[in-house]
């Protein structure tokens, strides 16, 4: 079997996608770069004798004799890398985010359409045990047409915000809005329905005691009510909520399924429930159909995080590389309807929750529009389109925060280097 040659941006969470290559058949892993050198000395620890290179310099990495890289650096900087390895004939997959601007997000389509190379967006939570078999008996027509669905990504960071952050004032975790991060929640409604969202209302919290307290500079938590192509709504909600809850509902014309709560100690995304009836318009009693969907894949996702979906997303991009169009791939395209409601999202509160078209950059005509569009939180991106990081404008946090959070970063590395 041919093996796709791999280079990875972005050690850290780059390991998993290093792993999937040191253990693949059909890929080879040829070359890491990441400016941290402690990062880079922990992928050489877990690859022993294999035989890659080692850059600290994207300059020098791009031109590395390799077929594809895994963009996994700043969530904030993956357009702009992307564009560049697309433009040197690489296929890339990108994990989250796509684009941080409009602007970011037309050259983005531009450069994959130009290059024919394979764009993946590495949106895991689509390969969720639950979510994957939902988008499955969706296309069958198990609940009908979807009608309504919710997405709740909720991950309290404040216990590892050291570790993400590293005490970094400007690192784009602290600088990004509510909305931002919305991928988790809304990407998998999007991808089981194969529906385009065209328009949002977007709301957040005015609570951030949390956010403050860490060094984040936005509201706890953020909303995006979603208008589907056929008319479907769709809430997606996403923050910091005290307690971490991962949980997807689809309700169609027929029926509904849904993955467990994590409270019910029913494996959460893992477990799937099923509520359907066999046509539309009956009144059926409820026989509601419960399993486990993971324990199918087990052989091939044991030790992948974020519940073997990392094994997936990689896969499938691999195979699609090598010829198969079934691949189960989150296209350009695609990434765009599951990122720009969050990015309008956030465009809709500061104009106090007006509803917003999110645009369709597939067509052409739509994209004149958005091509100098930088309005983000990146004061290196935006120029004189900076937004602030809230609806009533950009906290000021006191250097000591930082100070703070470095202290505990530069711990654990101390605690790392003597193991």
């Amino acid at each position: 079997m041919k093996k796709v040659r791999v280079g990875v941006l972005g050690a850290h969470r780059g390991m998993t996608m290093i792993q999937y290559c040191r253990q693949a058949e059909n890929a080879e892993l040829v070359a890491v770069c990441d400016k941290a050198p402690y990062e880079l000395e922990k992928v050489r620890r877990v690859a022993g004798d294999l035989d890659i290179a080692y850059y600290a310099d994207f300059e020098d990495f791009i031109k590395h004799d390799m077929d594809a890289v895994v963009l996994a650096n700043y969530a904030n900087q993956h357009a702009p890398f992307a564009v560049r390895c697309l433009n040197a004939g690489l296929h890339v997959f990108s994990e989250v985010l796509p684009v941080q601007t409009m602007k970011e997000a037309v050259e983005l389509v531009e450069a994959v359409e130009a290059s024919g190379r394979i764009y993946a967006y590495g949106e895991n939570y689509c390969y969720m045990a639950a979510p994957r078999e939902m988008r499955r008996l969706y296309r069958e027509g198990k609940i009908g047409e979807l009608e309504y669905a919710e997405g709740e990504y909720v991950h309290n960071c404040e216990p590892i915000w050291p570790e993400i952050t590293y005490g970094e004032p400007d690192h784009w975790r602290n600088n990004m809005f509510s909305t931002f991060y919305c991928t988790h929640s809304l990407g998998p409604i999007v991808h089981i329905s194969g529906l385009r969202p065209v328009s949002v209302i977007g709301i957040e919290s005015v609570k951030n005691e949390r956010r403050l307290r860490s060094g984040a500079r936005s509201a706890n938590l953020g909303i995006e009510l979603v208008k589907m192509e056929n008319g479907a709504i769709v809430k997606s909600i996403h923050g910091w909520l005290y307690k971490n809850n991962v949980w997807y509902t689809v309700s169609g014309d027929k029926g509904r399924m849904e993955s467990a709560r994590s409270d019910a100690g029913m494996n959460g995304a893992d477990r799937i429930f099923i509520n359907a009836d066999a046509c539309g318009g009956g009144s059926a009693p409820d026989r509601v159909e419960t399993y486990l969907p993971a324990e199918r894949d087990k052989d091939k996702t044991e030790g992948y995080g974020h519940g073997g979906s990392d094994f997936y997303s990689m896969y499938f991009f691999i195979e699609r590389i090598l010829g198969d169009e079934t691949a189960d791939t989150i296209d350009v395209y695609e990434a765009l309807d599951m990122a720009l409601p969050g990015l309008f999202a956030y465009r809709s509160i500061l104009e106090n929750s007006r509803e917003l078209a999110i645009p369709d950059l597939r067509n052409k005509s739509e994209r004149e529009r958005w091509r100098n569009d930088t309005a983000c939180c990146d004061p290196g991106v935006a120029g004189d389109q900076l937004l602030p990081t809230m609806k009533g404008g950009t906290p000021d946090i006191p250097m000591s925060v930082y100070d703070r959070a470095r202290e505990k970063w530069e711990k654990i590395l101390a605690e790392r280097d003597s193991k």
